[in-house]
């Protein structure tokens, strides 16, 4: 059985321009013609073009492919694994790139409006981690303290983060001497250090109240992009997450105990 041109554009997806250009190239010759002169594609000649197409779809060369072709059994799988290892790096590559744009887009949705070098400058390892901001807003779009906390964050200046993250930057480093020193979570100095936390929160951010504290408290232990927001990975211990989640319901109780003895 033979088919025409317009049948093989039809069903295969070229165009008749591709066709006559693999003709004019001997990439694909087709078997026959009609009476009228026209290119005539028999069983064997579609084989070949399924071929073609697949080699191109993987991103071969014409001249690769012709290679291939004219010896498969000798080159096909050698060029197969070749391409394979290329293919492999090209999206490992690609992975990376949509990874950097997709933080690119989230940072810049936080609403921080300081350049690139002055994000490394003032934030440092947490820059990387902005990312969970995006999940944020879109977690509590509804919320007039979410609303309120990114519009205070657009109109932070340099120095008012640099301020912000030194401040972050002590309580931090309280917080570690607490956890290593085995302090527990519920006790005095430990909730002295959320309340802290929740104070830092109204102070640069919206207004925290206990309730909301603890809702900041529990995704702190449950992503791990929340918790380096405020603690980054390499300043971070097994347990540590749980451990302020646990000294801010407490820190909570304890509030809340005091608002109504």
């Amino acid at each position: 059985m033979t088919y025409s041109v317009r049948q093989v554009v039809a069903f295969a997806g070229v165009t008749v321009r591709t066709l006559h250009h693999y003709d004019r190239t001997g990439l694909l010759t087709p078997g026959g013609r009609s009476r009228a002169g026209y290119r005539l594609y028999d069983d064997a000649d579609l084989a070949r073009l399924q071929q073609i197409l697949f080699y191109r779809e993987l991103g071969f060369s014409l001249d690769e492919i012709a290679a291939i072709l004219a010896d498969p059994q000798a080159n096909a799988l050698q060029h197969l694994r070749v391409r394979q290892r290329k293919l492999r790096e090209e999206i490992a590559r690609l992975q990376r790139l949509a990874e950097v744009a997709e933080r690119a887009i989230e940072v810049q949705q936080t609403g921080v409006r300081l350049t690139p070098e002055e994000r490394f400058e003032v934030f440092g390892d947490i820059a990387f981690d902005l990312s969970y901001a995006t999940e944020a807003r879109l977690k509590w779009a509804d919320s007039a303290g979410q609303r309120e906390a990114m519009a205070r964050a657009a109109a932070h200046t340099k120095e008012d983060w640099r301020r912000l993250m030194a401040e972050a930057a002590d309580w931090r480093t309280e917080l570690l001497d607490a956890f290593d020193a085995q302090e527990p979570a519920d006790g005095e100095r430990v909730m002295d250090l959320a309340e802290e936390h929740r104070r830092h929160v109204s102070r640069w951010f919206t207004a925290c109240p206990p309730a909301m504290h603890r809702r900041i408290a529990d995704d702190f232990a449950a992503d791990p992009r929340a918790f380096a927001l405020v603690v980054p990975p390499p300043q971070q211990r097994p347990g540590l997450a749980a451990y302020l989640c646990k000294a801010v319901h407490a820190n909570a109780a304890r509030t809340a105990a005091e608002e109504n003895p």
